[in-house]
């Protein structure tokens, strides 16, 4: 049966909202509901496998290790490959993520 990614959106006011929509050996897709949440200060995201993400509703930015920020829009994606040290400074009420996490093995295989 089909669904919608944007319908029946978790309330994120206090904290996101992580959800796991597929697993795979080395393969996981997360839709992440934000409503103005950021990284704490000085916490840096630092992960095994690349990220591959596709802004679905608002705005966010996000900043690399050495200062550069990167700011997405509704249909914007973008890929953050394994072990790039980055960080969300700016997240839109209502904003909807979809995150594509990947293992170099399974990237080597396409």
């Amino acid at each position: 049966m089909p669904s919608n990614l944007l319908n029946e959106l978790p309330l994120a006011t206090e904290v996101e909202h992580f959800q796991t929509l597929l697993t795979r050996p080395g393969l996981r897709i997360e839709r992440i509901v934000s409503d103005g949440q950021v990284s704490p200060p000085g916490f840096w995201y630092e992960q095994a496998e690349d990220e591959w993400l596709l802004l679905l509703a608002g705005q966010t930015v996000l900043e690399y290790e050495d200062g550069q920020q990167v700011a997405l829009v509704m249909g914007d994606t973008l890929l953050i490959p394994a072990a790039c040290r980055h960080r969300v400074v700016f997240t839109a009420p209502r904003s909807v993520w979809l995150a594509v996490f990947c293992t170099a093995e399974v990237a080597a295989a396409r």
